[in-house]
């Protein structure tokens, strides 16, 4: 095994850990503090995430001897932010979050059900994750309508960065707000020893209340966009670079894992796409038989990422709201074109899928239910209807 470890597995596997914590985590944040988390929780959430995420990939990479990388729920948490508070509080909502965890292990475990996800019409569900991620992607347009002279940078350096090299855009992006919130912002003068005071989080259980309230509302909803857009896309990219895993111990394993970072109040867990290329291809070694050291890793960063949650958290709460939810709408922007390029890609199904879109991303709620679950309806009763009328 250690003649596998290479030079080039090691800095690619550095390379996505930085990159697939740093050009997500304001997202989770925002997502998790819209449940109604405080900081501290919000900070545990990360930690308990960045471990899940370090064991799984370390783990499932040397089982399998394949580059197989974890990530959290990144559609799931932007779901999250659109959601917003629901009844019963943050308890109800990490219920919410064991329940997801607890379909996923079955979605791994029983085949049907994981074979029902693969029913819903990709137009649909590809609207739904389209409508979610809208609300996010208007953040930067209002950070520059709240302060020009806080927003632009951001977005500026966002552009610049993104057309010469756009894996780097996210994290300049985030760097830009960094310097936005030293030299921009009036900080408190002992902002740095708040920051330094509060770098080590601290694991916080919350006791989750079961509700079917949050049940239908959440917790299937972030099922169905986890499952949808994150664990099969995943596997998908492995089976591109010629491996082939059995998918249901790995989506019972983050189902299992899921329900641990649930109980600390963070979203699922899930197989990763964006990084799991990085991992698998060509740049983490010519030999895809050694390319597992990419992932392993990775999995170590995400590690000793997540034991300095506390002081991300203490640092961008110092700033305003809308900044960060900048940051987070410039990661969100490239999957909101996917999703909306794949929604509209077929004429047959257009009309349904801008239903399932604007019921979505109207955030309104029916019987108490949210709106990307009712937009999956809707869209599904239009084209149902309309195969009817075809056939007849």
């Amino acid at each position: 095994m250690l003649k596998d470890f290479s030079v080039p597995a090691l800095m690619m596997g550095l390379l996505t850990a930085f990159v697939g914590f740093v050009s997500s985590f304001a997202v989770v944040i925002q997502g998790i503090q819209a449940m109604g988390a405080t900081p501290s929780e919000i900070a545990s959430a990360l930690l308990a995430l960045s471990v899940a995420m370090g064991v799984l990939a370390i783990g499932f990479s040397l089982w399998h001897r394949m580059p197989i990388s974890i990530a959290w729920s990144t559609p799931g948490a932007a779901l999250l932010s659109g959601i917003g508070a629901i009844q019963g509080g943050f308890p109800a909502a990490v219920g919410a979050f064991v329940l997801c965890g607890a379909l996923i292990v079955l979605s791994g475990l029983f085949r049907p059900l994981g074979r029902a996800i693969q029913l819903i019409p990709a137009p649909l569900a590809n609207a739904m994750l389209a409508g979610i991620l809208l609300g996010l992607c208007l953040a930067p347009v209002k950070a520059v309508a709240f302060d020009a002279a806080l927003g632009l940078p951001i977005v500026l350096t966002w552009m610049a960065v993104s057309a010469w090299k756009r894996l780097w855009a996210v994290p300049a992006a985030l760097g830009a707000f960094v310097l936005v919130l030293l030299f921009g912002v009036d900080l408190p003068e002992d902002a740095l020893a708040q920051v330094g005071a509060a770098i080590h989080p601290e694991l916080i259980a919350v006791t989750p209340a079961f509700t079917w309230h949050g049940f239908v509302s959440v917790a299937v909803p972030l099922f169905i966009v986890t499952m949808a857009s994150q664990n099969i896309p995943g596997i998908a990219v492995l089976k591109v670079h010629h491996y082939q895993p059995a998918p249901g111990p790995l989506f019972a394993g983050t189902g299992i894992f899921s329900i641990f970072c649930g109980i600390f109040g963070g979203v699922p867990v899930n197989m990763a796409a964006i990084t799991a290329a990085m991992c698998a291809g060509e740049d983490a070694h010519p030999d895809p038989a050694r390319r597992y050291w990419a992932a392993v890793v990775a999995g170590f960063g995400y590690i000793a990422l997540g034991l300095m949650a506390g002081g991300l958290i203490a640092f961008v709460s110092l700033s305003p709201p809308i900044l960060l939810q900048a940051v987070a709408g410039l990661a969100l922007i490239a999957a909101f074109s996917n999703s909306a390029f794949a929604a509209y890609r077929e004429p047959e199904t257009r009309e349904a899928a801008a239903i399932t879109f604007l019921v979505t991303a109207s955030g309104a709620s029916f019987a108490g239910i949210s709106g990307a679950f009712w937009g999956l309806v809707a869209g599904g009763v239009v084209m149902a209807l309309q195969r009817v009328v075809k056939r007849r």
